[in-house]
């Protein structure tokens, strides 16, 4: 009887019945010839027969690696030399459920590892083995439609996505047991977890210097003390070293690649690689994702190979420190190092599912000058992603491995971040970092302002001979544009400090020399090859700049005496200047006076103000409840967040301040409202940037005629650069800090044990990241990728005309009202105008 061998050909092993009835035919006739140690050569294709393995061990290893080729006639298992290949039924299939979707689960999990040309020895890999073990098993004799494995991983999806404690989890498996005694299930979430860690991806856990000097990686791992230092790498009791090596600080590193490769792995995912090649904008005016931006375009011309493989990865880096405790009166900043994948449609590569956590650096202080050594695993392997690549599995692809590479594209911070990051400080006379050494500042009392936007005007503008500004005459031109020479020769004369805290080593300040600017080092990212190159290497986060710009009118206008840059030393600048006299402090007896300014709403006007603040109403999941944020006395705004300042800005000032102020202000606060309407827009168009441009130097300007030098701090003029950056990158919503400051709220959920809290967000953030993998493939339960959005009910059909479809449920008694004839008209024009269905009626 000749030997069905088909199946040992079939790539998606884990959803073919066809292949798992043949391995399970192979394994029954190969067991009367193992050794008398239980052993029996492995046909996998890594071990080749060149191993030897237990015959339970042989079903992981070829499902894991598939069948080797060439090897027809399996003369090492059970077939005579002589017999020939044929074809026939293959036998029992074992009892596998049919439609259990861990098959895929786990044939995309391994195709990741899989090399078809792999002609080396055995993998010492076996980490799936206890996976195999569950994925086999039946849930409770006699279920047949769940796997052990299947039900552990839906359930502990459940108490991810509902936020379940460890606690509430161990007693729902022992009610489980108790009720079914059979039930082939863990006895805790210790040992579920060990179990999902399986599929994740894992990280590395790399010793830091007490002071953050150096790691104790690479050439440092063996050592016992900081090579810059001198400190010692243990925690020392009563200066000697305990009886455990505990290390000071612990950077956990989760490499990119397997990540990357991941994505590639599966068919979920594959495709979606490939959007920004086919998904990118046809008209070159109009920008929805950043491959339409110029910064990417100039950057495959200058890397046509990288290029030329449009499934070559484009990464985008966010870095940003947060309190893992919920009291924030305890001072400490752990540093999450975030990457998301700008290969990805606009409308999930910014989501939470889709970020990649590549560096957790410990606290409790913040980095900051430092953050290089810790950024320096990441670095080398992207520079490795550059040069060599990374031999990947595409599941969407016929040829099945490439050589996939990958590039970073730029970084998105808050301001103080970025100064981290880049080198550039942005404190000081010089803080802009695009306007560089020809930044436009001047001195005010207690601080530095950056006023003398009337630079950017064109030469002949008759604002440059206009005394009313600042009491002079503005002959300067505007600020040069820095090229790519021109930054590398300033950064070839920045001396090399020495890293680290120790105040006798790297913690000594050093006085920057004149011929440095503002560099206070080189950074890192310069490292990467085509680093240098690149136009916009480092984003001015918008949701900053638009938070602390709505702070400060806020302020000044509401008169809020915290927040308000309205104050008594901002009034002495303008008499320093000679300028504005009706707004110059006086003397009234022996107190000192000061005149309400026409910007600053009157007590009547700033109560009305506050009214309509607090009796604004907005549709579900549009804003927070800002009435919550008026003061009880109707006088200021409490405890704006980011997103309530987004929504005051574009939605409500313009129309709250319409009539508190003279026209002249008004109009100006409108148009500045107005471009970060269109800024933020899903779909930006270069030509409304060209304009806007234009038209801010121009806003700016006015502004500098309203409010007091002392308004314009460094938030206030990078508002001038935003314009010119959305041409480079693509629309804002991708280049911003919202998406990453909700996935610190998703690291902070992490934490169970507030003695190692990064330890827990390491540990927590593999178990999610197998389970969001996995919850890919379910259908039956509800997961991140397929419930319903907030308040989608469904489509509840209840008349002929679309126009009359609901999309939620009524709530509340069902009342009639009688139409008067003016709004009968109105509903009868929406009705015929909004209604497909009349359309060959009216024409």
């Amino acid at each position: 009887m000749t030997i069905d061998k088909s199946w040992t050909t079939i790539r998606r092993r884990g959803s073919s019945n066809e292949f798992w009835n043949g391995l399970q035919h192979f394994l029954q006739m190969a067991k009367p010839f193992v050794n008398d140690r239980g052993f029996i050569k492995c046909p996998c294709r890594r071990c080749l027969n060149n191993a030897s393995h237990q015959l339970e061990d042989l079903e992981s290893h070829i499902f894991r690696n598939g069948f080797m080729f060439g090897y027809n006639q399996w003369i090492h298992h059970g077939e005579p030399a002589t017999a020939n290949a044929g074809t026939t039924v293959a036998g029992p299939s074992g009892g596998i459920p049919e439609t259990d979707e861990m098959f895929d689960v786990l044939d995309d999990i391994i195709s990741e590892d899989a090399d078809e040309d792999a002609v080396g020895g055995p993998s010492a890999n076996d980490q799936y083995d206890d996976l195999f073990a569950a994925l086999r098993s039946e849930l409770h004799p006699g279920v047949s439609s769940f796997s052990s494995l299947n039900f552990l991983v839906k359930l502990m999806h459940l108490k991810v996505l509902n936020k379940w404690t460890n606690k509430s989890f161990d007693e729902l498996l022992k009610l489980l047991k108790l009720a079914f005694p059979k039930i082939d299930l863990v006895e805790s979430h210790y040992e579920a977890k060990k179990l999902m860690t399986k599929m994740g991806l894992g990280y590395s856990s790399i010793h830091v210097c007490k002071n953050d000097c150096a790691l104790f990686w690479k050439e440092n791992s063996l050592k016992d003390t900081c090579p810059v230092c001198s400190e010692s790498r243990w925690k020392l009791h009563s200066g000697k070293r305990s009886g455990k090596n505990v290390p000071h600080k612990v950077l956990r590193y989760f490499p990119v690649g397997p990540r990357l490769k991941r994505l590639f792995a599966t068919s979920k995912t594959a495709k979606l690689m490939r959007w920004h090649s086919t998904g990118k904008s046809k008209d070159n005016d109009v920008m929805r994702h950043p491959v339409d931006g110029k910064s990417w375009q100039e950057f495959d011309k200058r890397h046509p190979q990288f290029a030329g493989d449009v499934r070559n990865v484009r990464l985008g880096l966010a870095a940003d420190g947060f309190n893992p405790f919920g009291n924030m009166s305890l001072s400490y900043s752990m540093w999450p190092v975030v990457l998301t994948t700008y290969n990805l449609p606009p409308w999930i590569c910014m989501k939470a599912e889709y970020l990649m956590l590549s560096l957790l650096i410990p606290g409790p202080q913040s980095p900051g000058k430092d953050m290089d050594v810790f950024l320096r695993p990441l670095i080398d392997e992207l520079k490795e992603l550059w040069v060599h690549g990374l031999d990947t599995h595409d599941a969407a692809s016929e040829n099945g491995v490439f050589r996939m590479r990958a590039a970073l594209l730029w970084t998105v911070n808050d301001f103080p971040a970025r100064s981290s990051l880049s080198g550039w400080s942005g404190q000081g006379y010089r803080a802009c970092p695009t306007c560089n050494e020809d930044t436009p500042s001047m001195r005010v009392i207690g601080k530095t302002a950056y006023f003398g936007h009337r630079r950017f005007l064109p030469t002949n503008h008759h604002w440059r001979s206009n005394l009313q500004f600042d009491g002079r005459t503005e002959r300067k031109r505007p600020p040069r544009r820095f090229s790519t020479a021109d930054i590398l020769e300033q950064l070839h004369r920045v001396k090399t400090g020495i890293p680290g805290k120790h105040p006798n080593y790297g913690g000594v300040k050093r006085k920057r020399g004149d011929d440095e600017l503002n560099w206070r080092k080189k950074s890192i990212f310069y490292e990467l090859p085509y680093w240098a190159t690149i136009e916009l290497k480092h984003n001015l986060d918008v949701m900053h700049i638009e938070k602390n710009v709505c702070d400060s009118l806020l302020g000044t206008l509401l008169g809020d005496p915290h927040k308000s840059k309205d104050t008594d030393n901002a009034r002495r600048d303008l008499a320093k200047l000679g300028i504005r006299h009706e707004l110059h402090l006086f003397e009234d007896g022996n107190k000192l006076m000061k005149s309400t300014a026409d910007y600053t709403f009157s007590e009547a006007n700033r109560r009305k103000f506050c009214r309509f603040i607090r009796s604004v109403k907005f549709p579900d999941g549009f804003a927070s409840n800002l009435s919550k944020n008026v003061a009880q006395n109707d006088s200021r705004l409490l405890g704006l967040k980011s997103h309530d300042c987004h929504v005051i800005m574009q939605r409500l000032l313009p129309v709250g301040c319409r009539s508190l102020v003279n026209k002249n202000i008004w109009s100006t606060i409108v148009e500045l409202c107005t471009f970060f309407n269109q800024l933020c827009a899903s779909t930006v168009n270069v030509s409304d940037m060209v304009e806007a441009q234009n038209q801010l130097v121009l806003i700016l300007c006015k502004l500098e005629r309203i409010f007091p030098p002392a308004f314009f701090d460094i938030m206030i003029h990078l508002v001038l650069h935003l314009p010119e950056e959305a041409i480079l990158g693509g629309p804002v919503h991708m280049r911003w800090m919202y998406p990453f400051e909700r996935y610190l709220k998703r690291l902070k959920d992490y934490v169970r044990n507030a003695a190692k809290p990064e330890g827990s967000i390491a540990e927590g953030y593999v178990v999610d990241e197998a389970l969001t993998f996995c919850s890919r493939y379910f259908d039956d339960v509800e997961t991140r990728f397929n419930r319903l959005d907030r308040n989608d009910d469904g489509i509840h059909p209840t008349r002929q005309l679309s126009v009359f479809e609901s999309q939620c449920k009524p709530l509340g008694k069902q009342s009639y009202v009688e139409l008067d004839n003016n709004d009968r008209d109105n509903a009868e024009f929406y009705i015929l105008n909004n209604s497909p269905e009349l359309e060959p009626y009216l024409k």
